[in-house]
């Protein structure tokens, strides 16, 4: 038998905002909150456990900036690359330099608190 990632937790400054954000980003909708103020946001259908793993975005005061040890790649489901990045780029994402070359077929990005991720080229079916 196997494990199966259900949710990713990540330190926050502002749990509220980075929930807006990555609900809009993800098509997720806010599941839960819990008494320290951590916000957990999940496909809308299944929640917790089911095909694609939740996010808790917990309040922290000493969250970590850009590079994490741990980021996310995201893929367009129903566009294609470049109208998901202004699509991104309108919700707050940043474009972030980390010595690209250009040739990549990636965007490195970041979200409204700096915690960097990719949008990949490739379209995948929506879940």
């Amino acid at each position: 038998m196997a494990c199966r990632i259900s949710e990713l937790v990540i330190d926050v400054a502002d749990p509220e905002r980075l929930a807006a954000f990555w609900c809009e980003v993800l098509g997720y909708v806010e599941l839960g909150r819990e008494d320290d103020g951590s916000i957990e946001i999940g496909p809308p259908a299944a929640g917790f456990g089911g095909p694609q793993p939740t996010l808790v975005l917990s309040p922290s005061t000493d969250p970590r900036r850009g590079k994490l040890p741990l980021h996310l790649d995201v893929s367009p489901t129903d566009r294609d690359q470049d109208a998901e990045l202004e699509r991104l780029l309108a919700l707050g994402a940043k474009p972030v330099d980390i010595g690209q070359t250009g040739a990549e077929t990636w965007h490195v990005l970041s979200d409204p608190e700096g915690n960097e991720f990719c949008l990949l080229r490739a379209r995948i079916a929506p879940v």
